[in-house]
């Protein structure tokens, strides 16, 4: 073999050898950057949840990044709009999986938005992290890429539901939800509940996403003679629902789920929405009444966005918290299954937010099933119950 052949030969082979080192490099991941792809509601009927999540997450990133980032690796967050879309959050998770090579989708806000984008991100190996919604297919089935954090709308509604009924003494209980997956996973969990009491629901009513105008199911509400209401709403139908009930003079004890936990209830809908329950689980971070540590946090929330943090604002951070301590485990040789393999033995200790213990493993991903209840009370959440986990409740 001539000098010329074989120097061409070799450099043929290296040149092969780097196309497919370059080619197995793990997709959002650099020699000193991870790239995390988040899709909010900026736009839509859920923007105040969604910038609020998204702050979180931000200032989660910029904490991370000013310690050195995870094993030598900066944070990179690409925030998308979907407008609380199912159909823009398609399209929104191929612009960051596919265009902007994300490592991971963390936090996206929304039950039927998750279930949209999920099958684009799955095509290219990407884990569906912590999304923002309480539905059981964030979970389930089991699959390699799906971790939750959240106690399921359904397990929410079906352990209190129960207790709330004997203690307010309810006779009838009905509900309105939202027309989607989201509501029908409150529906399917209030059935469930009353279902363990020998009850059903006497009156059923729901909405379409994005409706404004409630007068027709809280008066159909109202003649079925309903003296308790499950929600399933988010944040302007709660509002409406509740001051068309004012209005109308129906006073029946309402109830919803951790997406209506929210400070906009109350500061938005005013003293019309006292009396209102909502399960939750991460208590909202009122400044006058907050730890020291929660404090100096909010301050510096405050500081960075000019605006006071919410629960919202503690999902985002703590989700990109979760996620970075994963990371770090990992190790320097960051990829989906060596992210897989560390997160399947996580446990994730209640934080200053008062979050329950979660825990994970190859067959186990939804990290706790445990709620809580509150109520709104002179204009404030009131934790009113301790947490309950499913698992306790046949």
């Amino acid at each position: 073999m001539t000098a010329f052949k074989y120097i061409l030969k070799t450099g043929l082979c290296l040149s092969a050898l780097l196309a497919l080192g370059a080619h197995a490099q793990q997709q959002g991941v650099s020699k000193d950057e991870i790239v995390i792809g988040t899709i909010q509601d900026l736009s839509g009927p859920l923007a105040g949840f969604g910038k609020q999540a998204r702050s979180g997450m931000q200032l989660a990133v910029a904490e991370i990044n000013e310690q050195g980032g995870i094993n030598g690796r900066k944070l990179k967050l690409l925030v998308e709009d979907n407008g609380y879309d199912p159909k823009k959050s398609v399209l929104a998770a191929q612009k960051l999986v596919n265009q902007d090579k994300i490592f991971i989708m963390a936090g996206h806000l929304g039950t039927a938005q998750n279930l949209a984008a999920m099958p684009v991100q799955f095509e290219k190996n990407v884990v569906n992290f912590f999304p923002i919604t309480a539905a059981r297919e964030m979970y389930e089935p089991l699959d390699r890429l799906k971790y939750s954090f959240a106690a399921t709308y359904y397990d929410q509604m079906r352990i209190t539901l129960p207790s709330l009924i004997k203690e307010k003494g309810a006779k009838k209980v009905c509900t309105m939800y939202q027309d989607d997956d989201f509501g029908l996973e409150v529906l399917r969990g209030g059935e469930a509940g009353l279902k363990s009491m020998n009850m059903e629901f006497a009156e059923k009513t729901s909405y379409k996403r994005g409706a404004t105008d409630f007068s027709s199911q809280i008066s159909k509400l109202q003649a079925s003679g309903c003296d308790m209401v499950v929600l399933g709403t988010i944040i302007r139908e709660t509002i409406g629902a509740i001051g068309t009930a004012r209005k109308l003079g129906f006073s029946p004890v309402f109830v919803g789920t951790s997406a209506s936990y929210t400070d906009l209830i109350h500061k938005i809908g005013g003293k019309a929405m006292d009396g209102l329950y909502a399960t939750m689980t991460v208590q909202n971070p009122y400044l006058d009444e907050a730890s020291q540590p929660i404090r100096f946090w909010a301050n510096k929330y405050k500081t960075m966005f000019n605006e006071d943090p919410t629960v919202f604002s503690v999902y985002g951070y703590t989700i990109i918290n979760s996620f970075a301590a994963a990371a770090s485990k990992a190790g320097k040789n960051l990829t989906t299954d060596s992210f897989i393999k560390a997160m399947d033995s996580t446990v994730i200790e209640p934080d200053m937010f008062g979050g329950a213990k979660a825990t994970f493993s190859a067959t186990k991903r939804l990290g706790s099933d445990a709620s809580r209840l509150s109520q709104i009370q002179d204009g404030k959440w009131k934790v009113v119950s301790g947490y309950i986990s499913a698992g306790s409740v046949k």
